[in-house]
């Protein structure tokens, strides 16, 4: 009876946490980008003007399935909102205001055909100048992203884009080239699991009661 009381109870705790962990990877390479209003800037950006952009990034793994080498399984665009601080060659802070983030799927390989994720950045969103070799310039762009995914749930997550501008030329330009990009959603817990691990919870307290009793 015992052992049946700490099954239980055990089943009872794992199944909220097997629920969170549950979550989708995604990743992204090449592509290009944008950058508006920087002409004439000499490099500084525009601060509450400036916008960056992406289009035609390769989704290249989701969800542990992995592309065949030459192929892709789809694409990710993204955009951010206005700059809100700092410069676009030094670094700072885009709005999420007015943003976007969509993942297609073919649905060659595996993956779900049609939109698999589409939503927008949530808070804050960092520009990060990480290194300097020469004229060419690596940021990062790390933010939130929220919105619906293909199973039709919403969900949350984590993005980092890794962006490289080749010259002050193409950085006056608004020019440059995504590398790689790796986001992260969260699949939030249902509620009926919820609702089954409290149930399971209370059934091993009466075993135990019961259990105390005789």
């Amino acid at each position: 009876m015992r052992r049946v009381v700490v099954v239980l109870a055990l089943l009872a705790l794992a199944l909220p946490v097997a629920a969170w962990a549950d979550g989708i990877t995604l990743v992204n390479q090449f592509g290009t980008i944008a950058i508006s209003d920087m002409a004439g800037t000499n490099g500084m950006g525009t601060i509450g003007a400036s916008v960056l952009s992406s289009k035609g990034s390769e989704l290249t793994a989701f969800n542990g399935i992995v592309a065949p080498p030459g192929h892709s399984l789809g694409s990710v665009d993204f955009s951010t909102g206005v700059l809100l601080s700092g410069s676009v060659a030094s670094g700072g802070v885009f709005s999420s205001t007015g943003s976007s983030f969509v993942v297609v799927g073919k649905g060659n390989f595996g993956e779900p055909k049609g939109t698999i994720f589409s939503g927008s950045f949530t808070g804050a969103i960092d520009w990060t100048l990480v290194s300097k070799v020469g004229s060419k310039l690596t940021y990062t762009l790390t933010g939130d992203v929220t919105g619906m995914l293909y199973t039709g749930r919403m969900v949350t997550g984590t993005t980092s884009q890794t962006i490289s501008i080749n010259s002050q030329g193409q950085l006056n330009q608004g020019i440059g080239h995504l590398h790689i990009g790796t986001t992260q959603l969260t699949v939030p817990e249902p509620g009926t699991l919820g609702l089954l691990g409290t149930g399971l919870v209370g059934i091993a307290g009466m075993f135990r009661r019961k259990l105390l009793g005789s």
